[in-house]
């Protein structure tokens, strides 16, 4: 049994048929993990979708509308890059509350982990690159509303910059942003994080490590968060479609090993989400993906901590 909960809906697939984003693979992820035994029934949480008033404190109304309507313009659908449907909105929804939930989970626990999450390209009034509603913002903007947390950081180690999660919290004090990702790739535009590690092409695993973490331990003991989201992205694989660098599967479990380990002897409670991860082989990116949690499991039986990890 794990020491964490796992949070799963089996309609966080969002039903794209051939597409390049693998939706499938949250069903794959939580099959692998029970038929390798890593985890049991026992250890999921089924998520309840966002409420609308979750979802306002980081989107517009008018984006809400648009997409529980359907009215979504073509440039936006385009925007967007993938097809609109109501499994799509259903999805999203769905994945906020499981981010929230996961949060809630590792507040409590230490580590909680969602099988799905880590949309950081959407932005309040607009989607964009597969994503269409920012659950780790709105699961941010949940804590903070409800006083569980005052401070949160985000870690994001998506090939991709998290442009979406820069836009939204560039002007609050009370979360601060870490992307690391290749600088030669979508976005075009990346507004500032407070931090951004720009790769150059085909880094590989010393380069990406030797970088992020003194970048995150300077900022985990200058910032002081009362939680920790991690995004953790499987495209920083040498393999994958959408990514430029040059990571090994190993490697990226150290990457995913390494940073909760900072946030464990700091005693800040991390939930993980999903990002990116479009390999070749969809197995290759469900077991990054499932290597994340393996991670999480052995960090927190190594570290073990009082139920209680803050306050």
């Amino acid at each position: 049994m794990l020491p964490f909960k796992l949070v799963y809906h089996e309609r966080y697939d969002l039903n794209l048929g051939p597409h390049v984003f693998p939706s499938q693979k949250f069903r794959l992820i939580h099959e692998m993990l029970l038929r390798e035994g890593v985890a049991t029934q026992k250890d999921f949480l089924r998520p309840n979708p966002a409420t609308d008033e979750d979802i306002l404190r980081v989107h517009t109304p008018d984006w809400l509308r648009k997409l529980k309507t359907g009215t979504l313009t073509a440039s936006e659908v385009m925007l967007l890059e993938v097809p609109y449907s109501l499994e799509l909105v259903e999805a999203v929804w769905l994945a906020a509350g499981g981010t929230i939930l996961a949060a809630q989970s590792a507040l409590r626990d230490g580590f909680g982990s969602n099988l799905s999450g880590g949309f950081h390209h959407a932005h309040p009034e607009h989607g964009e690159g597969f994503c269409a509603i920012h659950d780790v913002a709105v699961g941010i903007r949940k804590l903070q509303a409800d006083g569980a947390v005052k401070k949160a950081m985000v870690v994001d180690t998506d090939v991709h910059q998290g442009n979406g999660t820069a836009a939204i919290f560039q002007n609050d004090p009370t979360v601060f942003t870490l992307s690391i990702h290749q600088e030669n790739n979508y976005p075009a535009h990346k507004p500032p994080s407070s931090i951004d590690l720009n790769l150059a092409d085909r880094a590989d695993n010393d380069e990406y490590l030797g970088v992020l973490i003194p970048a995150m331990r300077q900022a985990l003991d200058d910032f002081r968060p009362d939680i920790l989201f991690y995004v953790g992205g499987a495209d920083p694989y040498c393999e994958d479609q959408l990514g430029g660098l040059a990571l090994t599967k190993e490697g990226l479990k150290q990457r995913d090993r390494q940073v909760f380990e900072e946030a464990r002897r700091r005693r800040i409670p991390v939930v993980t989400t999903l990002a990116g991860g479009y390999a070749r082989r969809v197995e290759d990116t469900v077991r990054i993906h499932v290597n994340t949690i393996l991670a999480a499991q052995e960090v927190a039986e190594k570290h073990p901590q009082s139920s209680s990890m803050r306050g």
